[in-house]
């Protein structure tokens, strides 16, 4: 038993503590950045949102209560790309600190292994992801709901409020209403209604002793009830009039409900819940297009959370990839991986729904491959081996050489030639006159005496190793150019003359 052994001599199993305390630490790390890029990509998500927002607001006349109610609906789809990209950002700038301050080193040595140090990175993910598909199955559906729900409740208080006794109220579009006296119970007593509704020339005229509306939300309907009255048609060459005992006029609602290009009531797939999306898969016919658009809807919510924490343990080797010494490619590199997700996820996802890749198959493939991605940069990095292998980096150095190199140098070349011409031949005064571009230093002998343009084939000389700015700071010193060089400033300066 003092050796640790069962009765039969078997070992006992030790539980091991987890190093809670490196796990808090770099929790910390990853957090703090992950809570600053969310706040900085709200603040830019917001500020785009709320120009085509503030359209809405002025139109309707919401008030700060209904703008925050209005807001907080939308606010859910934003978060959909913002939770993703604040997470990987956060990896990134995490990992990115703890290399340059070389305390990645410091835990190597110590025998802290880059899987030691995943458990936090996984649990940080995993939270981030399940928060956002949170908000992609349930918040964003109820959300496009409370917007419908809303907007159409704003546009009836505008005509309530537009609906007053002894007042034409033209709050209906092509509808006029005139109330003479309205109740308590919001009955109209003395109705006159002007209809120009279907490009008509003459009006429609109504005219009754009592009325009153109801509003149908889910159709978005307004409808108008009249009692014991008559309706006058002044169009064509007779008058008609007809009595009626009840008449209704149903009024279609549209309010600016337009949020950029986006209309946030409309009856849309993204605004039904994951039990609606199947039910309205399944009355559609099989393989049809229309079963595949709501069915690709309802994948394309479950599979953002995965991508989101995807693309967070990609930030992990993307974040090792600085030092001291060492440009931080991390950020640019996740940028780059972050569209390029939601290049390839829109992409299969078209490609799904127009029938060219199986629709299960084609929606979850950005994320198989993305999985398969981040495996192999994790184990890049382990293995101390830069991300792109050495085989592939001279294949893309063979190619560069063979079709990139010569025509990236012309190119250089030709942008040196324009530049230089251009100074050249700019207008300026005598005591400015100076051919040399502001960019290369004038190289000189101090031995000679002697300076030499950009263009000299003297330029580079071994014995040049005076510099000067220019032409005017050369010849203050005492140096002269040389024959080439004098032949080219007089050039310069008989030009400008």
């Amino acid at each position: 038993m003092g050796n640790g052994t069962g009765n039969r001599g078997v070992p006992r199993f030790r539980w091991r503590r987890p190093p809670f305390l490196l796990y808090s630490y770099i929790a910390n790390e990853l957090l703090a950045p992950f809570f600053a890029s969310f706040l900085i990509l709200y603040c830019v998500f917001f500020l785009v949102r709320l120009i085509p927002l503030l359209e809405i607001v002025l139109s309707l006349r919401i008030g700060i209560g209904d703008f925050i109610r209005l807001f907080s609906y939308i606010f859910p789809h934003m978060l959909l790309y913002i939770i993703p990209m604040a997470s990987m950002a956060g990896v990134i700038v995490g990992f990115t600190r703890l290399t340059n301050d070389r305390e990645i080193l410091a835990l190597k040595a110590c025998g802290v292994s880059l899987k030691q140090m995943l458990p936090p990175v996984l649990l940080i993910a995993a939270a981030i992801a399940f928060l956002t598909g949170f908000f992609s199955i349930r918040l964003i559906p109820a959300g496009a709901l409370g917007v419908k729900q809303l907007m159409f409740q704003l546009a009836k208080e505008k005509i309530d409020k537009g609906l007053k006794a002894k007042e034409f109220t033209e709050a209906l579009g092509d509808i006029v209403v005139y109330v003479d006296a309205i109740d308590d119970q919001q009955g109209w007593h003395g109705v006159y209604v002007s209809d120009m509704r279907g490009g008509r020339t003459q009006p429609l005229i109504t005219v009754a002793k009592s009325g009153h509306m109801e509003a149908e939300m889910e159709r978005m309907l307004v409808t108008i009830i009249l009692t014991d009255g008559t309706l006058h048609n002044n169009e064509g060459p007779d008058n008609q009039v007809i009595r009626f005992a009840r008449y209704q006029l149903q009024i279609s609602l549209r309010p600016p409900t337009q949020i950029g290009k986006e209309d946030v009531t409309s009856q849309s797939r993204g605004a039904m819940s994951q039990d609606q999306l199947l039910q309205a898969a399944a009355r559609q016919k099989p393989d049809s297009k229309e079963a595949k658009i709501y069915l690709s809807e309802y994948h394309h919510r479950l599979i953002l959370p995965v991508g989101c924490f995807l693309l967070s343990l990609i930030g992990l080797p993307l974040g090792l990839q600085a030092g001291p010494g060492r440009r931080a490619v991390g950020i640019p590199l996740g940028l780059a991986f972050f569209v390029f997700y939601y290049i390839t996820l829109t992409t299969t996802r078209v490609m799904s729904e127009d029938g060219f890749l199986p629709l299960i198959l084609g929606m979850w493939l950005p994320n198989i491959l993305f999985f398969i991605l981040a495996i192999f940069l994790f184990l890049r990095v382990q293995q101390e081996r830069p991300l792109v292998p050495e085989r592939l980096q001279a294949v893309f150095l063979k190619l560069y050489d063979r079709f990139l190199k010569i025509a990236c140098q012309r190119l250089i070349h030709l942008t040196r030639r324009v530049s230089n011409r251009w100074i050249l031949h700019k207008p300026a005064l005598k005591k400015e006159v100076d051919p040399s571009p502001p960019s290369l230093l004038i190289h000189a002998n101090s031995t000679t005496g002697i300076y030499h343009l950009p263009d000299c084939a003297q330029y580079n000389c071994p014995e040049c190793r005076l510099k000067f700015k220019s032409i005017a700071i050369a010849q203050e010193a005492g140096f002269v150019p040389c024959e080439f060089c004098a032949t080219r400033v007089a050039k310069a300066q008989t030009e400008t003359d």
